[in-house]
């Protein structure tokens, strides 16, 4: 039975599965109205306490679309940061914390690491499996912009070659991400460090002039500002990475006995066998260690798996709680017309026509909650996506997904469940006392 389950397309497995969560209502549904059609007497008795309707399906839709909007967030998080990943297959860097490594070289999260020295730097470099290895220099600013040096290599590696204007060519040029606020020709003076540590005129007399743009990548390199490496330790006072005495050269083949050292290294091999045998031959050696991000974000995932898990778990109870709540206010809601349905009854009713018909109202109320939920769902999802790209420069892109209406039909059967419970009270209580009312 596994096997034809998993045979099946995913398509189907969600579909099946959607089904499944609704059946208990299906069947609850059918048990209680056969026979009946209680729906003018519901749609009277819907407009007659509409307003208080209309606060209970808003309460329901309010708990049932936070819910949904955060299981959704975190799954579209997961996703913009594996993107901002992608171009990153392999990095080396000095012994350390892989996570510290890659928040620094991928998200460009400001940090203090050792270095990568030359000679190793030229190992990697000069291995014939190696389409680019471009060193990562970090350190100084502007307005906030994070102002990485690097290679033009990895500037067209890093855009695809989506520029407006050209990559660098000559130290004192710069592309910018799609999202600093500069133009193309505008003049910048880096300022030493990041953020509120920023040293400004530290570095009076350089400058670089803006001559290119990349397309928008959806990470944090989008607020970044790339310029020659060897700009960058030329600004610190350090060798250029190249022999004094050689011609006027920018980026590789750098000279080991003339390289500053680097943080981070980003390596694209021809193949990912290629890539694979690059980390086993630098992993784990007393001056390097080489890890694929997305490898490290696995891990992370998994820990947020973990989280999710519990999320879901805090959803579902969370919205539990509320349909008892409303439960609970239907009970005493039940008290404004029980002299209705006590009269329905002394005029020959049969009590499973009350019972459906007080079920038929309060499952309404809850259905339309939990519908109405997926759509503030969606526009939490919109909010928070929007909050958190803000805070983290990664494009997040969350719509509501597959488990987010099955979590939706499963609060709706449950309602439905919990929906015989003011319908039960209703049909319990005496004829002559619900007349007196």
């Amino acid at each position: 039975m596994r096997d034809l389950w998993l045979g099946l397309p995913v398509l189907a497995q969600d579909l099946l599965l959607l089904l499944a969560l609704l059946l208990p209502l299906g069947l609850i549904g059918l048990a209680v109205l056969r026979g009946f059609a209680p729906a003018p007497l519901v749609r009277a008795m819907l407009w007659r306490f509409r307003w208080a309707n209309a606060l209970f399906v808003l309460l329901i839709a309010v708990s049932v679309g936070l819910g949904i909007g955060l299981l959704a967030q975190e799954r579209g998080l997961r996703a913009g940061t594996a993107q901002a990943a992608d171009k990153f297959d392999m990095i080396v860097s000095a012994p350390g914390s892989e996570i510290t490594m890659m928040m620094a070289a991928v998200y460009l999260q400001p940090t203090s690491v050792p270095l990568v020295p030359g000679d190793t730097y030229a190992e990697i470099a000069d291995h014939p499996s190696v389409r680019i290895a471009a060193p990562l220099a970090f350190g100084d600013s502007h307005d906030g912009a994070p102002i990485v040096g690097t290679t033009a290599p990895f500037v067209a590696h890093l855009s695809d070659g989506a520029l407006d204007g050209r990559a660098f060519g000559a130290e004192g040029e710069a592309v910018i991400g799609a999202r600093v606020p500069l133009a193309l020709g505008a003049r910048l003076e880096p300022a030493h460090g990041t953020g509120d540590a920023a040293e400004h005129g530290a570095h009076e007399g350089t400058e670089f002039t803006v001559v290119g743009r990349m397309a928008p990548l959806g990470n944090p390199w989008d607020n970044a500002i790339l310029v020659p490496v060897e700009s960058v330790w030329a600004t610190h006072g350090l060798a250029s990475g190249h022999a004094p005495d050689s011609p006027t050269q920018l980026g590789p083949p750098f000279d080991a006995r003339y390289f500053p050292g680097t943080p981070a290294i980003v390596v694209k091999a021809d193949s990912l066998a290629a890539t694979y045998g690059l980390r086993s031959q630098f992993d784990q050696r007393a001056d390097t260690m080489a890890f694929f991000p997305g490898t490290v974000l696995t891990r992370l995932y998994t820990v947020m798996g973990d989280v999710r898990q519990a999320m879901s778990v805090m959803a579902v109870v969370t919205q539990g709680l509320v349909a008892l709540s409303v439960m609970v206010g239907l009970m005493i809601l039940t008290r404004l017309f029980r002299r209705n349905m006590a009269l329905l009854r002394a005029l020959g009713a049969p009590g499973r026509f009350v019972f459906a018909t007080v079920w038929s109202y309060a499952a309404t109320l809850l259905v339309s909650g939990a519908v109405l939920g997926l759509a503030v769902g969606q526009v939490a999802t919109l909010v928070l996506s929007r909050v958190v790209s803000a805070r983290t420069d990664i494009a997040i892109a969350a719509p509501l997904g597959w488990p987010e209406i099955h979590a939706a039909a499963g609060f709706t059967s449950l309602a439905a469940a919990l929906a015989l419970l003011p319908a039960l009270t209703v049909l319990r209580q005496p004829i002559i006392a619900g007349l007196r009312a």
